[in-house]
């Protein structure tokens, strides 16, 4: 039997219903990976014990011809999602023993349609961060790395890390700012930024309410296709959830895109962008119009302002979000003297020092005087920001540009650890996404000369993933990336 783990979900799926091999069989080839693989600390917590469950049943299914649309695929679940039964902790010392006693939405939806589940995988704490540093039980490690650790990227770095490294056959991520599409950048690999209420966001441990957005992330364009249909759809648990159908996108995998017009932003491309970001962006753009797409000049003027306003909605959204974890109802409690004393005491001692740094940030933009000044001000260019993609979106159908200014980093790198705005630096290409409620996806466009994958991302109108997938999968094909770990 050859390295099943190396298979695409889309190319299991054929294996197990064509009685190659079984569940259990692909399961237990996955638990040795992880095994191997626990160098890279991409899981928090591994669950053999239901994953072999769940393969025996799938199992029974394949033989009863009931097979469901992920019957039999082990998946990686990021560790913001509450699993049912499940220690859930966000990656923070602050839920360290926690365990939901329900499911989250996207999550139940994989297991109903058959997926099971390896474990729970590495973030950085409650997803801020942009290196996975954050998380209370160490950075996840790029499975790229040779001599020296490199970053998986954040916060999803540990799903990242796990797809990568064939240690998961896909994984859930969330991005609030770019936390799927930067670490699958870095770690060559796909991952998919759905619409803003496209996910349900229930059962989700919440950073900030009006960017989170759950979206899976893959070894290829179609089994981000696969699992993306099966995460979607609407929730009435979830008030910002979108009563929107989600469309066959497996259906239209290998489309022509003939006519199709592709905005490249002139503000993307400041000067002293790296060469060869650029170089393999121009590359990009003459795929696409060699399938017949046409190249179209754009302007996002107000994307200067992005992170700025990035940086005061989001800590002030999670300053609001965060101020559950008291010690009073669950998770860490360190008792005082009084009430106060136990906020203070458990909050100092459960919180991370990012974590720490965006509560106060967001408490002080929403403080008395400062409210308007930061606050309403950020949502008025936030306003004016998702305004240049409509107007841009007049003229073109997908937006091209690099996801991240660099490849992976050096973990513990000196210049991100001195200024925690240089850390911020790495969402330059991905916040105004988030901030616009707008689809992307981010996969792998070749290796850089220092031997490490770079990505590029493909920006659509709200609600049309489908283009979006369109594109993406020609592009892919034109590109045959080869992963090598």
């Amino acid at each position: 039997m050859s390295d099943l783990t190396k298979l695409t979900i889309s190319q299991a799926l054929t294996g197990l219903k064509n009685k190659e091999f079984t569940s259990v069989e692909l399961t237990q080839e996955y638990l040795k990976n992880m095994e191997k693989g626990r160098k890279y600390n991409a899981y928090v917590l591994e669950t053999p014990g239901e994953a072999l469950k769940s393969a025996e049943l799938s199992d029974m299914h394949y033989q009863n011809g009931t097979a469901r649309k992920l019957e039999g695929i082990p998946l990686g679940i990021k560790d913001l999602f509450c699993t049912k039964n499940i220690r859930s902790t966000a990656c923070s010392h602050i839920l360290q023993n926690f365990v939901p006693p329900y499911e989250s939405t996207v999550t139940q939806k994989l297991l109903d349609e058959g997926a099971s589940f390896l474990g729970k995988l590495n973030m950085d704490e409650f997803a801020m961060g942009g290196s996975n540093e954050n998380s209370c039980f160490g950075a996840a490690i790029n499975p790229w790395s040779k001599d020296v650790a490199l970053t998986a990227g954040g916060s999803s770095g540990g799903s990242a890390a796990a797809v990568a490294a064939n240690m998961c056959a896909g994984a859930t991520g969330t991005d609030t700012g770019g936390s799927i599409r930067q670490p699958a950048a870095f770690c060559g690999i796909c991952g998919l930024k759905p619409t803003y209420g496209r996910c349900s966001r229930w059962g989700i441990m919440a950073f900030a309410s009006s960017l989170d957005q759950a979206g899976p992330m893959t070894k290829d364009v179609k089994d981000c296709a696969l699992m993306f249909e099966v995460m979607a759809g609407f929730d009435k648990k979830d008030s910002t959830s979108a009563n929107t159908p989600v469309p066959d996108i497996s259906g239209v995998l290998g489309h022509s895109i003939k006519g199709l017009k592709i905005g490249i932003p002139a503000e993307y491309r400041p000067d002293g962008l790296n060469e060869e970001i650029t170089t393999f962006w121009d590359n990009a753009a003459q795929m696409l119009e060699s399938r017949g797409a046409e190249i179209v000049p754009i302007s996002l003027l107000h994307t200067k302002y992005a992170l700025p306003v990035y940086y005061i909605i989001a800590p002030a959204e999670a300053s609001s979000n965060l101020a559950r974890y008291d010690g009073i109802r669950y998770g860490l409690r360190v008792n005082g003297s009084k009430l106060d004393d136990l906020y203070i005491n458990t909050r100092t001692e459960g919180f991370g020092a990012e974590v720490k740094r965006r509560i106060m940030i967001g408490t002080y933009v929403l403080s008395a005087g400062y409210y308007d000044a930061y606050y309403v001000k950020a949502q008025k260019v936030r306003r004016l920001i998702k305004q240049d993609f409509e107007k841009a979106f007049t003229k073109c159908d997908l937006i091209l540009a690099p996801t991240t200014p660099s490849s992976a980093f050096a973990l513990g790198d000196k210049h991100m650890k001195e200024n925690p705005i240089n850390m911020y630096l790495n969402d330059v290409f991905t916040v105004s996404v988030n901030l616009a409620g707008l689809p992307a996806l981010s996969l792998p466009i070749g290796v850089g000369k220092d031997g490490l994958p770079l990505g590029m991302q493909l920006i659509g109108k709200p609600f049309d993933e489908e283009t979006i997938f369109k594109a993406a999968y020609g592009l892919e094909q034109d590109v045959n990336f080869k992963r090598n770990v």
